[in-house]
């Protein structure tokens, strides 16, 4: 934790945050108010704060440069926890305040609750998992993803939180468009990808809310014999055998209204098979870490979403193509970040190696649809 009379992180200033959320109904920090950078993300940047009783929460802003159009809004990560709270079905952290306000710190920002459990990012971590406690793990993300597509968007106050007709051709338009405003080197392919992809769009079959990152490490985990609050630390095998479950999906930042399928294929993308050599070209994003004893394979998955929702798979293999399609712009992005000085924390400069690998796995599943 930062010193209270330590000078003001970078991207957050803890003074500033106190005197603005001791008059925040519900929260009412009391000052001096410490700060961490939580590590993981390569987009969002993500605090711990806590006052001086010792109460947690979590603050989210934008990184601190070269933020792209309709990239890293805070407004609509805060709206659709906010709706998603109440459901009873996607765990997601209570959002407590949003401030628009760039006076406090520099830019807008969002506190939530601090959600206890534990975030699996390491191959270390999940290998002290048992093999049933990995199986149920995967599981109960599919579970999740399933249930967050069974919301009816009205029901929750999110009729109006996208524009689901022509989704799939305006995400691609969308990712042209990132890849030009953040565009440092060429890469080869990548336009092309695009440009196969844009002529073999899939019918989408029914508009839900979608997560837009739904993968392992932007879950939280309740795992049996992890203390509460145990982030980022390996869980005990020796404990109780309750079957873990997602107890908070976090990063927001691209969630909208569109074709469910992209949330599958996204989460296939970073997906590694039980037995099968880790997926390298996913270091820097969160890969690596499914191919051990337990997990359900991609099979696995794909039968128990289709069962749970009831969509066609068939053209599955374009919505991967597209993801790493996707995943290549954004790392990229992360990647000129990096290299203008504008990243916090690590793993940024691995970012731009995967991008060329991404884009040729990407046309491959694409010349898989033909």
């Amino acid at each position: 934790m930062t010193d209270p009379a330590a000078p003001a992180l970078s991207g957050l200033d803890p003074a500033a945050v106190a005197g603005y959320l001791a008059a925040v109904p519900h929260v009412e920090a009391r000052p001096p108010l410490t700060a961490e950078l939580i590590a993981g993300g390569l987009s969002n940047l993500t605090y711990e704060l806590r006052d001086a009783d010792g109460r947690a929460w979590v603050l989210r802003r934008p990184p601190l440069g070269h933020v792209l159009p309709t990239a890293h809004d805070m407004r609509r990560e805060f709206r659709v926890i906010s709706a998603l709270h109440g459901t009873g079905t996607v765990p997601v952290a209570r959002a407590h305040v949003l401030c628009e306000d760039p006076d406090v710190i520099g830019a807008p920002f969002y506190v939530m609750e601090k959600v206890d459990g534990v975030v699996l990012r390491t191959r270390e971590q999940c290998a002290a998992l048992t093999a049933e406690q990995r199986r149920s793990v995967g599981e109960s993300l599919v579970d999740v993803l399933a249930a967050l597509h069974a919301v009816d968007p009205a029901q929750v106050g999110l009729a109006d939180f996208g524009r689901p007709e022509g989704y799939l051709h305006r995400q691609l338009d969308r990712w042209d468009r990132q890849y030009a405003s953040s565009q440092s080197r060429e890469i080869r392919g990548l336009f092309e990808l695009g440009d196969g992809l844009r002529a073999a769009v899939p019918v989408t079959q029914r508009s839900t809310i979608l997560h837009g990152d739904y993968r392992l490490d932007n879950v939280m985990m309740r795992l049996p014999g992890v203390p509460d609050g145990a982030r980022n630390t390996p869980a005990n095998p020796g404990g109780p055998p309750d079957r873990p479950a997602v107890a908070a999906v976090f990063d927001w930042e691209m969630s909208t209204l569109g074709d469910p399928l992209a949330d599958l294929g996204l989460l296939l993308t970073y997906w590694e098979d039980p037995g099968h050599p880790p997926k390298d070209i996913l270091a820097a994003s969160g890969g690596g870490l499914t191919n051990q004893e337990g997990f359900p394979g991609s099979r696995e998955i794909v039968d128990r979403y289709q069962s749970a929702t009831g969509l066609i798979v068939d053209d599955l293999d374009w919505y991967i193509a597209f993801s790493h399609y996707k995943l290549a712009v954004i790392l990229e992005g992360i990647h000129y970040r990096h290299e203008h000085g504008l990243t916090l924390g690590e793993g940024f400069e691995r970012a731009g190696a995967a991008v060329p690998g991404l884009v040729e796995l990407g046309r491959r599943y694409l010349d898989k649809t033909r």
